[in-house]
């Protein structure tokens, strides 16, 4: 079964789960150390067609005719662990069933009568959300660490000491052979050191290679950064959390920042701001960099050699092989297409509207890339501007491409009925747990909160966009 996509939430450990005591959960068969994406409860004889992978599958049992195929099955279908309720069909877990478990390696849970299957699910989001704020609360406590250290009189040894720290390992700047310039924490060593230098190698600045690479070995987490220079951020690490990642990802751009040579004054300036916006600054906290403008954002993704816009500020989080690159550039010079790349302009900006000029070229370049034209320069606001029926259409396949047509005729409904779950399975003739099943489905495949009202509008829009496109209209 093909990788499911994973839903926008930390997943949560079973131990977790298992720790709460008001649920009563027992464990019966199966290891512990798994992790759960989400929750599915079903009472089909074959589960398979209805689970995504990853999720505790709850069941009472009412069609449990044949324990070890539906543990085959369920195994096969990728789930993480099977809650069983005990009442109102059985009085006690199967013994059949706990024995299937354990031969196929799948964590059984025993769910206690006084335990509602509605409560574990709320129990699972509430563990998951507080995951989330957790990983963000630490992803920004860090953001603001390593910006202040990039501030200080030796600033790359602090922004690696920083990086240290709260990744808990080894952090160092290095050059494509391996020769450590700089780092900070315990220095790995043997085989771990040796599998650093591989991934070092694997990123060192090429147009031909990625610009980041991970592995783990012996236990230890390695990951590999390219920068400009050429050098590379080394990365060793005991375990690998939520949210590290997209800390090395900032620290990387500041460190490319740091170390750029040749950068004019100037140039440095404008690259200063833009990293300060990025991090979340004030715009007025860039008034001494920049001075007087107007300015125009751009956004340009690609591979190669990057357009010449000065000194941008590449963004290490791009997929494997392409690049992502922000630069502020003054208004009275003229930004062209560049072969390989994609761009995105904004209108003019004084100082004040720069934040809202780095938006305006991210949607500039989203509309580049839906229409494959090389570059888009920002329009005037206004609803009519934004929806040209061509780029709209555009748009709306590229963003509805996961959805068949079954889960977009769901997800159309849905959202027609403001997302009323009865009202929904009336209008399709089908049970308001295929309705849940399916924009859970749909929602998963698409990567999106359907909780956002943003959202919602957005595909709304993509859906009438994508028929009248086809000639198709309700």
């Amino acid at each position: 079964m093909p990788e499911p996509t994973a839903p926008p939430t930390p997943p949560i450990a079973l131990t977790a789960l298992l720790a709460r005591a008001d649920l009563g959960l027992r464990q019966l068969a199966g290891p512990a150390e798994v992790s759960i994406r989400w929750v599915h409860t079903s009472e089909m004889a074959d589960p398979y067609p209805y689970l995504l992978g990853g999720e505790l599958l709850m069941t009472a049992g009412v069609q449990l005719a044949d324990p070890e195929r539906y543990v085959a099955r369920v195994v096969e279908a990728g789930a993480a662990a099977l809650g069983f309720g005990v009442a109102p069909v059985y009085d006690a877990v199967p013994a059949a069933l706990v024995e299937a478990c354990a031969r196929h390696g799948l964590p059984l849970l025993e769910v206690p009568p006084r335990t509602t299957f509605s409560g574990v699910a709320r129990a699972v989001w509430l563990l998951m959300a507080r995951a989330r704020e957790d990983e963000l609360r630490r992803v920004n406590e860090t953001q603001r660490a390593l910006a202040a250290a990039a501030s200080r009189p030796a600033p790359v040894g602090a922004v690696l000491r920083v990086l240290a720290g709260r990744l808990g390992g080894w952090a160092a700047l290095v050059t494509p052979a391996g020769s450590v310039l700089d780092a900070a924490g315990a220095e790995p060593r043997g085989a771990v050191l040796e599998g650093v230098r591989g991934l070092v190698r694997v990123v060192a600045p090429s147009a031909d290679l990625p610009l980041t690479a991970t592995d783990t070995l012996g236990g230890t987490h390695l990951a590999a950064y390219a920068l400009a220079g050429p050098r590379v951020l080394a990365l060793a690490t005991p375990h690998r959390a939520p949210g590290d990642h997209t800390i090395a990802g900032v620290a990387a751009v500041l460190l490319t920042l740091l170390t750029a040579e040749r950068q004019g004054a100037d140039e440095a300036a404008r690259s200063a701001a833009l990293v300060r916006l990025v991090l979340g600054g004030a715009p007025e906290d860039t008034e001494p960099l920049l001075g007087e403008g107007p300015w125009v954002v751009v956004h340009a993704r690609g591979q190669g050699t990057p357009p010449d816009l000065g000194t941008p500020l590449v963004d290490p989080l791009g997929e494997a092989g392409e690049q992502h690159v922000r630069a502020l550039v003054p208004a009275d010079r003229e930004v062209t297409a560049h072969p390989g790349w994609t761009l995105g302009v904004s209108a003019p900006a004084a100082l004040e509207g720069l934040a809202v000029a780095d938006t305006q070229a991210a949607r500039a370049l989203e509309r580049a890339e839906a229409t494959r034209t090389p570059l888009a320069r920002h329009r005037p606001a206004g609803f009519g501007a934004l929806m040209d029926p061509q780029e709209a259409a555009a748009y709306a396949r590229q963003m509805l491409a996961p959805l068949g047509d079954t889960l977009r005729a769901t997800l159309r409904t849905w959202l027609s009925l403001h997302g009323s779950w009865d009202r929904s399975a009336v209008a399709l003739g089908v049970h308001r747990n295929t309705v849940r099943q399916r924009i859970g489905r749909a929602a998963a495949l698409l990567g999106v909160d359907l909780d956002d009202m943003d959202v919602r509008t957005e595909l709304w829009l993509a859906l009438r966009s994508a028929e009248s496109h086809s000639g198709h209209r309700e």
